[in-house]
């Protein structure tokens, strides 16, 4: 057996163009002729950690956006009202990141809706941005989903910073050798990820401020 093979990752760092044509009602990416890039954030609100990115973001005047998990801002509802006071997005991730693919199209959408209700309480209105956990929802989900008005939103470029088994340079290197205008790259206010958004995220704004580039949010 080809060894590459045994080491493959179980993600894909890229996004395939035909993987975004298959999907084309899916959110993957933004206009090429702009040099915007657009950071995404899952899994928060993280005390610490969000705030951490929170801070690095204002050094740059960077807009981002935020899939975040219900329960976590039920559990920290100070550090989820710094970031919409900042004026980053906000996205549903589901209430405990459900894996769309192990759960049943009622149950998964109960769940939805639990955030749904969550965001808006401190909004005082909806999000209309959705990020499923892992990646994973079937099309049931996706179109009962988007028929309520909302956008699901992929990714051009996965970090990978959720990988204990990468280096924190090398979660650099897959954002640096990816990433195009329009990109929207994968990050997360985890703890698991914490170590490496550390390291890259101070990188990837400075390195991109410095060739001209914006970082908006998604709307």
């Amino acid at each position: 057996m080809n060894n590459s093979f045994i080491h493959m990752k179980p993600y894909i760092i890229k996004t395939p163009g035909l993987l975004k044509f298959i999907f084309h009602k899916w959110v993957w990416s933004f206009s090429k002729k702009e040099k915007n890039i657009y950071l995404t954030f899952d899994d928060g609100p993280t005390p610490e950690i969000t705030d951490w990115t929170l801070n690095q973001l204002n050094k740059y005047n960077a807009k981002a956006t935020f899939f975040c998990i219900g329960k976590n801002i039920e559990k920290h509802p100070k550090i989820f009202e710094r970031i919409i006071q900042e004026e980053h997005s906000i996205g549903n991730h589901t209430y405990n990141h459900l894996n769309g693919w192990k759960i049943d199209t009622t149950s998964y959408l109960d769940n939805f809706k639990n955030t749904t209700t969550t965001i808006q309480q401190f909004m005082g209105y909806k999000s209309k941005l959705f990020r499923p956990p892992y990646g994973k929802l079937n099309l049931a989900q996706s179109k009962k989903i988007r028929k309520k008005g909302y956008k699901i939103i992929m990714w051009d470029v996965l970090s990978a910073d959720f990988d204990k088994t990468i280096s924190k340079k090398k979660c650099l290197e897959n954002v640096i050798k990816n990433t195009k205008k329009g990109s929207i790259i994968v990050f997360h206010d985890s703890i698991k990820a914490s170590k490496k958004l550390k390291y890259v995220l101070p990188e990837v704004l400075q390195f991109y401020t410095a060739k001209g580039y914006s970082f908006k949010s998604i709307q």
